[in-house]
């Protein structure tokens, strides 16, 4: 692509729908058992005068990217919805016709700056533009009637760090080479999470389970998914996460392929951590767990993440930064204290994932030996819209596995109207299934096949998505 196409937003709408989790889900301190999924339409206009719409969702989970326990769940939804707000405000206030990457750039430091007036950190911040972004480039890949996989390689969003005054490590980078050299998954395998409420084995299930025939248990979760890879929540309390490991590690001992750990911001320091790792390591009956463990995600409090340093500790293990990753230039931060990974997450913003692939790239071929990634972390993300974009991106991305948890807390497709889901499934016979009275994820051996992704659009395949909007409510 010789140049990328400008445009002009000229309206954003927003709708919700809300999921109600059959099982509860438990990670920290936190745990959900329903919550709204917004629904984000962008339509843009290009200087012959057309138009062209396109759509993104997200799940708006409290408790994750503000863990003060004053605010209560419906503090949290507000805190999202103020950070869409803020976002359409600047976009469609803009009249200037810029590429798809501009209209980021041009307002990614106002809107965090405005952000933190209003009392918002920059991840609740970052909500809005992540959601319009994704949204504007749909709209744009519809346009030119290419794929996301297709659009990222060619550059269709214009991306470019010249000028912009972000990611300043990277000016010197050749980001139209790293782009194009990208190649897409056709499956990626699904990384099962294990939350603290979960039930290891079906024994274990308590009596207020549902009978709905979906698994209820890690056990039948595997017995169901073929899951070889697992993201295991920690709790903290090294005695209680000591016990469920050893129950866990039973269950996945000759399953597991690949096991990460996941802290959840529950360490108040490097040295509470290395504690409880070291009891971790000296525990024969976990030997079998840890040869697996790939890495331990976000141990420390985000207020504390970035200010102390972990190198000792991640010459035992990879460390990769989650919740501290709030800005695009965290993850900088981050190596210099001993991170090596960080998290894609599409409610962070898809113009991150990419940001940090490309460090990624450039550190490793700095110094050989391909130290620093990028993992696929998730959101519960809901079969539908959301999860076609997120896996759009991991896949283009070239990662191996991605965090689903979604599809096990949240009985698939079924609070969506009946011709939305059929649509769904008609346009994506292989990603999706009809079983249990409702369309949900296919996952076969443990993987997703995502061929049906390479239709036009970021992950929709056509204007609207598939999405039935009249039946959700259209408030803000």
């Amino acid at each position: 692509m010789d140049q990328a196409l400008s445009f002009r937003i000229e309206e954003i709408r927003f709708s919700e729908r809300d999921a109600v989790l059959r099982l509860p889900f438990r990670f920290g301190a936190a745990t959900v058992n329903a919550c709204p999924q917004v629904f984000v339409r962008a339509r843009i206009r290009f200087a012959d005068g057309s138009t062209s719409q396109g759509c993104a969702a997200e799940m708006m989970i409290p408790k994750w990217f503000d863990k003060n326990p004053a605010l209560s769940n419906e503090d949290n939804f507000q805190q999202l919805r103020d950070a869409l707000l803020a976002a359409r405000t600047a976009y469609c206030a803009d009249t200037s016709a810029r590429t798809a990457w501009q209209h980021f750039a041009h307002h990614y430091e106002a809107l965090l700056a405005n952000g933190a007036a209003a009392g918002l950190n920059p991840l609740a911040a970052s909500y809005g533009p992540a959601l319009l972004d994704r949204a504007i480039l749909d709209a744009l890949l519809l346009k030119l009637g290419c794929s996301f996989a297709e659009g990222m390689s060619a550059n269709a969003a214009g991306i470019t760090l010249h000028g912009s005054g972000l990611a300043a490590d990277l000016r010197d980078f050749d980001m139209a080479r790293f782009l194009s050299l990208q190649m897409p998954r056709k499956q990626i395998a699904a990384r099962h999470t294990v939350g603290l409420a979960d039930a290891i084995t079906q024994a274990d299930k308590p009596a207020e389970a549902p009978m709905d025939g979906l698994p209820t248990s890690l056990e039948s979760a595997i017995t169901r998914y073929g899951h070889r890879h697992f993201k295991i929540k920690l709790s903290g309390d090294t005695e209680a996460d000591m016990v469920r490991l050893a129950a866990i590690s039973h269950v996945l001992e000759g399953v597991a392929k690949v096991v990460t750990l996941d802290g959840n911001e529950q360490y108040a320091s490097a040295e509470a951590f290395a504690d409880f790792f070291a009891q971790l390591t000296a525990e024969p009956q976990l030997a079998p767990l840890l040869v697996c463990t790939a890495f331990v995600e976000q141990p420390l409090r985000r207020d504390q993440a970035l200010a102390q340093d972990i190198s000792a500790l991640a010459r035992h293990i990879p460390l990769l930064v989650d919740e501290s990753d709030a800005t695009l230039d965290a993850f900088v931060q981050a190596r210099r204290l001993g991170y090596t990974g960080v998290s894609s997450k599409s409610c962070k913003g898809f113009y991150k994932s990419v940001i940090n692939a490309a460090r990624c790239a450039m550190w490793n071929q700095a110094a050989p030996g391909a130290p620093y990634f990028l993992s696929g972390e998730d959101l519960t993300m809901q079969a539908g819209l959301g999860l076609q974009q997120d896996l759009a991106l991991v896949s283009w991305l070239g990662l191996a596995h991605v965090e689903r948890n979604g599809h096990h807390y949240v009985n698939g497709l079924a609070a969506a109207p009946r011709d939305e889901q059929q649509n769904l499934l008609l346009a994506h016979h292989t990603l999706y299934e009809y079983s249990f009275d409702a369309v949900r994820l296919r996952i076969k051996g443990g993987q997703i096949a995502l061929g049906s992704l390479d239709g036009p659009g970021f992950g929709t395949g056509q204007a609207g998505g598939h999405i039935s909007w009249d039946a959700m409510r259209s408030v803000y």
